[in-house]
């Protein structure tokens, strides 16, 4: 019988996949806004919870090494969501700080245009950078860690610090020099604010506002976390010099199996792999919980709903009611079985009133 040792089960395979339908739905919505930022902060999350999802279901209670070629995907955009979440929060601060300073932000279609290829530059380009420079200390081929699923390994090496360790630090770091400058801009320029702000069409105050809280927090999460890592690899495990591309590849084809009672009776090992894996889960309820309830998200939601049940016999309802399905009786109303209790209709009682009372024999 299916025992599971992760203590977390069923609850983080539920809300990993919900996540990842929940941030994927609203995405067309943002695409028309041409919130180029955010769009991308839903796609890289959507698929951080994808991944976390099959692993965590794979890989329940088990080691094998059932799926290779999926383990060598899934860990090189592991690599590389590690950077484009923070990467893609960047964007949106950034998009966030030049319409508080009143700066020309995205008015023609050209600015538009400008504006997304910067964007794409930054939570596109920089994980498709991050994800060959971090094979270079790339000691093994992957782990497979019972219950996580496929993970990355990295080589503690010096070099490994400026090619791959460093990169979340560095970009939360600006992001977050950029919400403060944001901050400290709008309270200055309240009044020029709302005017500007109307120049960018799919932007109102509200989402304006969102937005802003939505990278904020995303900050606190993914900031404390990385820094947390960051620290692990360097007070718990020697840094060993970096000797020549051979030495760092030298068993490359090996593939590390870690039971869940060898990486869970470290308790920094454990916080630091459970923090890692929930990440996604929490950006995507995280944004949910700013976005979710928007009329226009609603409407996504509500037309996405209707489509997975109308095979079911479901049909959206026409005046706000919540309709059951049709089930049709064999009979009519001129063949009623007897065995069914007759319920009186509201005619059957009008006429029922009219009739004289008849006083009863003793």
């Amino acid at each position: 019988m299916f025992a599971p040792t992760d203590p977390f089960y069923p609850a983080f395979q539920i809300l990993s996949f919900l996540g990842f339908v929940l941030v994927l739905i609203p995405l067309p919505w943002h695409f028309q806004a041409w919130n180029s930022g955010t769009c991308l902060f839903m796609i890289w999350t959507a698929l951080s919870c994808l991944i976390a999802f099959v692993n965590s279901v794979v890989w329940a209670n088990s080691v094998d090494d059932v799926a290779p070629v999926w383990c060598d995907i899934s860990t090189r955009l592991i690599v590389g969501i590690s950077v484009a979440i923070p990467a893609s929060s960047l964007c949106i601060n950034r998009r966030l700080y030049k319409i508080a300073s009143c700066q020309t932000v995205s008015v023609t279609q050209a600015d538009k245009r400008r504006a997304v290829l910067v964007d794409l530059g930054i939570s596109l380009g920089i994980p498709l950078l991050q994800m060959p420079l971090q094979f270079i200390v790339q000691g093994h081929r992957f782990n497979i860690v019972e219950n996580i699923g496929c993970y990355p390994t990295t080589y503690n090496v010096a070099l490994a610090y400026p090619l791959s360790y460093l990169w979340p630090n560095v970009i939360n770091v600006v992001s977050g020099c950029y919400a403060v400058c944001t901050l400290r801009a709008f309270l200055r320029r309240r009044a020029q604010f709302s005017q500007f702000l109307s120049l960018n069409s799919g932007l109102t105050a509200t989402r304006y506002f969102r937005l802003m809280a939505l990278a904020s927090i995303e900050l606190f999460i993914s900031l404390p976390i990385v820094t947390y890592a960051l620290y692990l690899n360097i007070s718990h495990s020697p840094i060993e010099p970096w000797i020549s591309w051979d030495n760092v590849h030298a068993d490359f084809s090996n593939i590390l199996q870690v039971p869940a009672i060898i990486w869970r009776a470290d308790s920094h090992s454990e916080a630091s792999v459970e923090l890692t894996r929930w990440t996604g889960v929490i950006c995507a309820l995280v944004f949910f919980a700013f976005f979710g309830f928007a009329a226009e998200a609603r409407k996504h939601y509500r037309f996405a709903f209707w489509a997975i049940v109308k095979p079911c016999g479901l049909t959206p309802p026409p005046n706000g009611t919540i309709p059951f399905p049709r089930v049709k009786l064999p009979w009519n109303k001129s063949n009623v079985p007897p065995s069914l209790p007759y319920f009186p209709t509201p005619q059957s009682c009008q006429e029922a009133l009219r009739l004289p009372l008849r006083r009863q024999p003793h």
